[in-house]
C-alpha cells in the first residue's frame, strides 16, 4: 500500500507545534521575547516556503528544521552587536596579575563546587550569567558548549576564524566562572 503524502496545514501550526517550537527556542536563546520572535519568524518562513515542503517527512520536523536555522540566525545577530571591550579588560585585570598569573582575588574565590548545588539551581544561574555575556561570547558559548556544535560549524555560522572562536570561548568561560562563583557565594538561584 503506497504511503499517503502529508499536506501542510498552516491553520493549525500554532496549536499543533507552537509549544514544542517555543520550548526549543527558549532553551537555546534563554529569553522569552526572543523565543516568541523566532517562532513567529519560523511560521512566516514556513508559509512563504511551503512550496519547498517535500511531504516525505512530518510537518513538525520540517518546522523544527526551519526553527533551528532561525535560532542560529538570532544568535548570529546577537553576536554581531558591539561588545564592550572595557568590560573585558577590567575582567582580565581582576582575574590576572601583571604577569598573567591568577590574581589573589581569583585565587581566594576557590574552586567551583558543583556537588553542593542542585542541577536546577545551576541551570538557572548559568542562564542568568549567559544573559550577562557580550552577545558574541554568548552566541559562541551557546552554540559550542550547550548545543555542542562542532567548532568549524560555529565559525561558519558566525563568520569568525577558529582562533577568534577560541579567544571568545576563553573569555566567555572566564566571565561565566566569575559570575557563577559570585552568585553561588551570594546564595542566589
Amino acid at each position: 500500500m503506497p504511503e499517503q503524502k502529508q499536506e501542510l496545514d498552516p491553520t493549525h501550526w500554532l496549536e499543533k507545534h507552537g509549544d514544542v517550537l517555543f520550548a526549543h527556542a527558549l532553551r537555546r536563546l534563554g529569553n522569552r521575547d526572543a523565543a516568541e520572535e523566532v517562532v513567529q519568524e519560523t511560521f512566516l518562513a514556513a508559509l512563504k516556503g511551503r512550496d519547498n515542503y517535500r511531504q516525505d517527512g512530518s510537518e513538525g520536523a520540517w518546522l523544527m528544521g526551519i526553527l533551528k536555522r532561525k535560532v542560529i540566525d538570532a544568535l548570529r545577530a546577537r553576536s554581531q552587536q558591539a561588545t564592550n571591550v572595557e568590560d573585558e579588560d577590567s575582567l582580565m585585570a581582576n582575574l590576572f596579575d601583571a604577569n598573567g598569573h591568577w590574581s589573589e582575588t581569583a585565587k581566594r574565590s576557590g574552586p567551583l563546587r558543583l556537588d553542593s548545588i542542585e542541577r536546577g539551581e545551576f541551570r538557572q544561574i548559568l542562564r542568568e550569567c549567559l544573559r550577562g555575556l557580550p552577545p558574541r561570547q554568548a552566541a559562541v558559548f551557546t552554540l559550542r558548549e550547550i548545543q555542542e556544535e562542532p567548532a568549524d560549524n560555529v565559525c561558519k555560522e558566525l563568520g569568525i576564524t577558529p582562533s577568534n572562536l577560541w579567544v571568545l570561548m576563553h573569555r566567555a568561560r572566564l566571565r561565566l566562572a566569575e559570575c557563577i562563583k559570585s552568585r553561588w557565594s551570594m546564595g542566589e538561584a
